[in-house]
Formats: structure tokens, C-alpha cells, sequence
């Protein structure tokens, strides 16, 4: 990364920052304060939302008074940003008057019991599910005259126990999304259904005598059984055709540590109401977007209660999270520091360093007293203590926390292991990048992107955008809820429909299948997914109801059929589904290279906190909440530790270029509290072209810096 920050240049500095920008914070009187403010035992906490607030410095006081940042407090037009939101919400509504009282066909069963008329006012409450990350999310869908209104938690399933995060409650309002996909597009033209069935009729029947050789469809993950089954038949059919796998924010590290650790890739689950002793390894596992997040807050939470058995958390980081700031120890270091803090927290006869086994390295001395504190009250806590690893962290340091559990006796009691929920376990990255050559080198001739935005979200490096822009692919079909980047370069777009619109099924981080229902017939007559691969099977007519019901009845043979899918429908899941343990073996010897150099300023990558990879940039709802750690919204930031910042003279909105192995962006500062020093955090899901009039053009693209070989960092 080089920093092209030069202070006071024109270049760096938005042009609207006003005079009193100019002042520079006090870093040695900030911290007086935070002493002064710890000593007096007079006044309660106070809370701060950034450096300036804290030091009352006139910039805060500017933004205070206008409310919201310049860019964000007024719109592009004539309209307010908050009158925008005004408006969308009453079109929101009146989508759901005219759209949302087509009730599906097929029965839907309500979570309390079937009335037999509606009584107005009354809203009646159906469990169904939602996916992220292939993770699907049991919830209750409350509805109004057969509109979908707001959304909670299924307090019967065990993977949230009634708790629900910020993207199920925004889920309501991504299906009444006015700019989504309507229709069935070709060339930017609307087409009908059937028109595009004839279309894609005759490169399949061609593929036949190929055995679909020149067939690659890319999905993201799935853990739908139904989709999985359907996917697996079609490659029954082209036995030669590819099914490829990828999202942007994916779990190739955790699996790759499993294979790592136990030669084969598994699911790990936590009990934290069983830990007494927590580590966190740059895990922020008590936030939204983490698998079973829900349900690991809910039982963290029981065991914080300081009259009680009160458990404790060690959190060690490279960016502030929102599991760090409930840590009872917090240690921000690199992210490359990370696995040095694995290494030492293991055994020396387990880990080893380099290829000659020689003793670590001076540079990680620092870090030893600091770790050692943490390993004497881990291993104190044996079978009472979980470690947990971060999603973005390499797979030596997940291989790593499956050791340390290992040796302390935590598997089987606080820590399990079972098979992958994705049905398709393989290492995203390298499938994506099979894709790609193969396209390169023109052996693809149909090209299914079943979901995801692969033109927008793809590495760097593998030029997905130019990729599908040279017509190397013969034919480019896009499957999706919005016409996007991806659907732009492709010859055809069909338009999905919402989860809320359609009949499906998918697993929960431990395993457990919940049905997906709909509580509308679809707005736009969409397709759902399994409707949409069961059309690829030859099975044109089919719908997603009979889909899914006759994949469960081969599940259930010899079973009272019926009973069991009136139950599931009204539960939202499937009594014993969930994942069974599975045994491992002996953890492998793990050679660690590579340790972190502590001079080196390093760039981390991750999701952002409410757009996430960048799917939900229309979701005004997800744009207008302020980030946890900074209260940011409607934006992006480069995010930096105020050592950092004093150190090059950067104050916050100064706009600073990133370049890494030749790539570049610019984007404003944040100096954020806690931010540990000589690193920078930037987040994805900005920066689009074709989001949406909520999501195009907000904030910037940090896509541009991720690489195959640097994905994290």
C-alpha cells in the first residue's frame, strides 16, 4: 500500500472541509480526559461517538449542527434525503396495497393456527426463513391482509431462539424494492417468459451430445437440499458441465483451517453458555452477518451477569468491532499479528516455525507476556473455554484454534464439529478462478450465473467485467433480484423473486432445515431458484411448492408425510435435521512462515457492517444505520488509528489515495478509536454502477484492491 497523502495539498482535501477543519486534535490532552473521566467516581459513563466529539472540537460541533455530513445531508436532486426516504416509504406502501393481496395458490400455514376468516387488524404471523451467506435465518413474518409487514425472530427454532439481526429486519423492505427487477430482459429489452425459454432451449439440446462440456453455472453458496438435489440432477443430465461456486464474502479460510487441522472440511459450533473463558481471535462473532450470530448473543449474554458465574472475554483484533467493544480485555494489533497470538497460545511441541523448526522469531517477544496472560486463564478454564477464529483470518490461524480447543478438552463440550451446511463445500476463490480461465481460453459456451454479482464483487485480478464484456462466453444468461452490473453484461436477465415470494428450503448454522414459504404471490412474476434450475432439468411447467414437497417425501419414507410437512410449515423448520457430530482426527503439525513484520502498514479488507458485500446498497433502511464503531452512514471510510494519523498528519474527510500492487482508490479518513497503528481498514459494498437509485454512486469501490492471492489483506 503506498499512502499518496501529501497534508494541506488541494489534492487531499475535500473542497467543502470548512476553516476550523484545519485544527488538530490533541491526542495527549484526549487521553487526560479519558483519565479524568475514569478517576471521578462522581459522574456516570458518557459516550462518544469519535475523537472530535469527545474533544468538542468546532468540526463536531459544525456537523452537529447540520445534522448529517456534506454529501449525505442533501441529495443529488431537488429532493431532501430525508424526504427521498419519506417517499420511498409511502411507495413501499403502496406497493403493498396493490401488489402484496395475491396470496400464493399453494397452502402457506400461519405460525398460531389457520382462522378461518381474517379479522381485520389482526395480523396474522407465518414462519419462514432467510439466507445470507447461504446461512439461512429462521424468522415470523407478521401480515397484514396478506402483507408482509414486519419481521421477528421463530422463537421455537434452536438456531435463533427468537432473536432476529438487522438484516431480517430489512429483509421486509428489499422485497418491496421499486428497483427491482421486473421482467425478463434481453439485449435491454423486455422479453416474455416463454421467449427466453425458447432461447435457451437450443444451446442446451446442442450441449446434449457434449455432454455439456461447454456448460459452467455459478452459483453463490447453497444450502438449499431441494437446490443442491436439483443441481446435482442437471449435472446428471451434462455430466461434463461445471457447477462453480463464489461470493465475495465467503468461509474458504475455515474450511481450508478444518482441512488443515483434520484433512477434511467441517462445520464449527459454539456453546458459549458453557464457556467460561472466551477468545476471540479477530472473531466479531457477536455482530450481524456472522453465522449464528443470533443465537451465540443470546447464549453469550446469559453467562454476563457479574452476580453470577460471569464468564470472560478476551478479544484480540485488527479493526474495532462490536464483539471487542463488550470484550473484557481488548487487544487491537495487525491482522498479520494474529498468528502469532495462535502460535503462542499453542504448545511448542505442536507448532512449529519455518522449516527448521527454529524458536520464534525476537519481533513476536512483545507479544509473548500479553498472550501468556491470555493462555494462563484459557488453559485454567480447560473444557469450560471455546477460541474462536475470524471468518478474513488465514487458514494456519483457524488450524490453529482447532488445536488449542483440542488440547484443552473443548470439543464435545463447548466447541462441535459437522458436516458443512454448504452443499457445494469447495474453495470459492480457486473455483472462481477455474471459471475465468476457462472462459479465457473459450471453452465455455453457456454461461448460467445463477445470483451474486460477479462483474462488481469479483477479485481484482481475475477482470471478471472484461471477461464477459470480450463475448468470449457464447451466451451469458444472469438470474437475479436486480438488473445489476453482471446482468448489464449478459444476453439475458431473468428476474428472480423474493425470498418472501417463494417456496424453498435452507440450513441453519447447525445444520437444521427450515422451509422457506411465501406470504405473496410473486409482484413481478419471478422465478424462485429451484422453479428456475427445474426449467434447466426439462421441467418448464414445475413449480416450487411441488418441488420442495416431493424432495422432502423421498427424505420421509415411511413416515406420516403429511403430518410432518403441516408440522414443518408451521414450526419453519424440520425436526431432526441438524447437523450430527462428526469425529475428526488428531490435529496435523502445523509449519508456520511468514510471521507478521511489525513495521510493515498493512490493508484490511472486510464486509461492511450494513450493506455487507454490497447486495443490500438500495436498502435505505441499511444505508441510514450508522455503523456501530463510528456512526458513519450512507458512506464508506479509510479507516485509521489516531497514532497513525498524528504520525502522517491526516485529519478526518482528508481524502487519501491507496495503492496496492498497482491498484488504486481514494476515499475520506475516519480516525477511529481503538484502531490499532500502521494499518488500514476499508469496507466493501460501495462504489456501484448499477445498485439502484438508493445505491449507485455511494461511497467507493474497495473491490478495486482485492486480489486472489490478497483477499482479506
Amino acid at each position: 500500500m503506498d499512502d499518496q497523502h501529501k497534508p494541506g495539498s488541494p489534492e487531499t482535501k475535500r473542497e467543502d472541509v470548512c476553516p476550523s477543519k484545519k485544527s488538530k486534535l490533541d491526542l495527549d490532552n484526549l487521553r487526560d480526559q479519558i483519565n479524568e473521566a475514569n478517576h471521578d467516581g462522581a459522574s456516570g459513563p458518557e459516550y462518544w461517538r469519535s475523537l472530535e466529539e469527545l474533544a468538542g472540537s468546532p468540526v463536531f460541533q459544525e456537523a452537529l449542527h447540520r445534522e448529517f455530513p456534506k454529501g449525505a445531508s442533501e441529495w443529488v436532486d431537488s429532493v431532501s434525503r430525508r424526504g427521498f426516504l419519506k417517499v420511498m416509504g409511502a411507495s413501499m406502501a403502496l406497493a403493498g396495497m396493490t401488489g402484496c393481496v395475491r396470496l400464493p395458490l399453494e397452502p402457506i400455514v400461519p405460525y398460531v393456527r389457520q382462522p378461518e376468516d381474517v379479522i381485520p387488524g389482526r395480523p396474522m404471523f407465518y414462519a419462514t426463513a432467510m439466507t445470507l451467506g447461504g446461512y439461512a435465518s429462521p424468522i415470523l413474518v407478521e401480515s397484514h391482509f396478506g402483507r408482509p409487514t414486519k419481521i421477528e425472530g421463530n422463537d421455537r427454532h434452536p438456531a435463533s431462539l427468537g432473536g432476529t439481526d438487522i438484516f431480517a429486519q430489512a429483509h421486509v423492505l428489499g422485497m418491496y424494492d421499486p428497483d427491482r427487477s421486473q421482467s425478463v430482459m434481453s439485449m435491454g429489452d423486455q422479453r416474455s417468459w416463454q421467449s427466453f425459454l425458447t432461447a435457451i432451449r437450443g444451446p442446451l439440446s446442442a450441449q446434449k451430445a457434449l455432454q455439456g462440456a461447454g456448460i459452467r453455472i455459478l452459483t453463490p453458496t447453497i444450502s438449499s437440499p431441494t437446490l443442491a438435489d436439483q443441481l446435482r440432477n442437471f449435472l446428471k443430465t451434462y455430466p461434463q458441465a461445471k457447477w462453480h461456486v463464489y461470493e465475495p464474502v465467503n468461509r474458504d479460510n475455515v474450511l481450508e483451517g478444518a482441512k488443515l487441522a483434520f484433512g477434511q472440511p467441517v462445520e464449527t459450533r459454539y456453546d458459549f453458555e458453557k464457556a467460561d473463558v472466551v477468545v476471540s481471535l479477530d472473531a466479531d462473532f457477536l455482530y450481524a452477518g456472522f453465522p449464528g450470530n443470533v443465537r451465540y448473543i443470546r447464549d453469550f449474554a446469559k453467562r454476563r451477569n457479574p452476580d453470577g458465574n460471569m464468564n470472560r472475554l478476551y478479544v484480540i483484533e485488527s479493526t474495532m468491532t462490536s464483539t471487542g467493544a463488550k470484550a473484557d480485555h481488548r487487544l487491537p494489533v495487525t491482522a498479520s499479528e494474529i498468528l502469532n497470538f495462535a502460535y503462542i497460545l499453542c504448545s511448542p511441541s505442536i507448532a512449529q516455525v519455518g522449516p527448521m523448526h527454529t524458536p520464534p522469531p525476537p519481533r513476536i517477544e512483545a507479544e509473548l507476556e500479553r498472550a501468556n496472560r491470555i493462555g494462563k486463564d484459557l488453559y485454567s478454564a480447560a473444557g469450560r473455554s471455546a477460541v474462536i477464529v475470524g471468518d478474513h483470518q488465514p487458514a494456519a490461524v483457524h488450524a490453529f484454534g482447532h488445536i488449542i480447543n483440542q488440547r484443552l478438552g473443548n470439543v464435545g463440550k463447548t466447541v462441535f464439529y459437522t458436516d458443512p451446511v454448504d452443499a457445494n463445500p469447495v474453495n470459492q476463490t480457486e473455483s472462481l478462478k477455474e471459471l475465468a480461465a476457462d472462459a479465457q481460453a473459450g471453452k465455455v459456451d453457456l454461461l448460467i450465473i445463477l445470483g451474486g454479482n460477479p462483474a462488481y464483487d469479483a477479485p481484482a485480478d481475475l477482470n471478471f467485467a472484461e471477461l464477459l464484456k470480450s463475448n468470449k462466453v457464447q451466451l451469458r444468461v444472469h438470474y437475479g433480484l436486480h438488473n445489476n452490473e453482471t446482468a448489464e453484461l449478459c444476453q439475458w436477465h431473468v428476474n428472480a423473486t423474493h425470498e418472501l415470494e417463494s417456496w424453498g428450503d435452507a440450513r441453519a448454522y447447525d445444520g437444521t432445515a427450515s422451509i422457506i414459504q411465501p406470504l405473496i404471490a410473486p409482484l413481478y412474476n419471478g422465478k424462485s431458484p429451484i422453479e428456475f434450475v427445474a426449467l434447466l432439468n426439462g421441467q418448464g411447467d414445475a413449480n416450487g411448492y411441488d418441488l420442495v414437497r416431493a424432495y422432502w417425501q423421498k427424505q420421509q419414507i415411511g413416515l406420516d408425510f403429511e403430518q410432518f410437512w403441516r408440522k414443518s410449515l408451521h414450526d419453519g423448520w424440520m425436526e431432526g435435521t441438524a447437523g450430527t457430530p462428526v469425529k475428526t482426527s488428531d490435529v496435523a503439525r502445523i509449519t508456520v512462515t511468514g510471521l507478521a513484520d511489525l513495521n510493515a502498514i498493512e490493508l484490511n479488507i472486510r464486509r461492511d457492517p450494513t450493506v455487507y458485500d454490497g447486495q443490500f446498497s438500495n436498502n435505505g433502511w441499511l444505508q441510514e444505520l450508522p455503523k456501530p464503531m463510528n456512526k458513519l452512514t450512507w458512506d464508506n471510510a479509510v479507516l485509521i488509528g489516531p497514532k497513525m494519523a498524528e504520525r502522517l498528519q491526516i485529519k478526518v474527510e482528508d481524502v487519501v489515495e491507496l495503492e496496492l500492487n498497482g491498484k488504486k482508490v481514494t476515499g475520506p479518513v475516519w480516525i477511529q478509536a481503538g484502531h490499532p497503528d500502521n494499518s488500514v481498514t476499508v469496507t466493501l459494498g460501495y462504489g456501484r454502477r448499477r445498485a439502484g437509485r438508493v445505491g449507485t454512486a455511494q461511497g467507493f469501490d474497495a473491490y478495486a484492491l482485492r486480489t486472489t492471492a490478497a483477499w482479506w489483506r
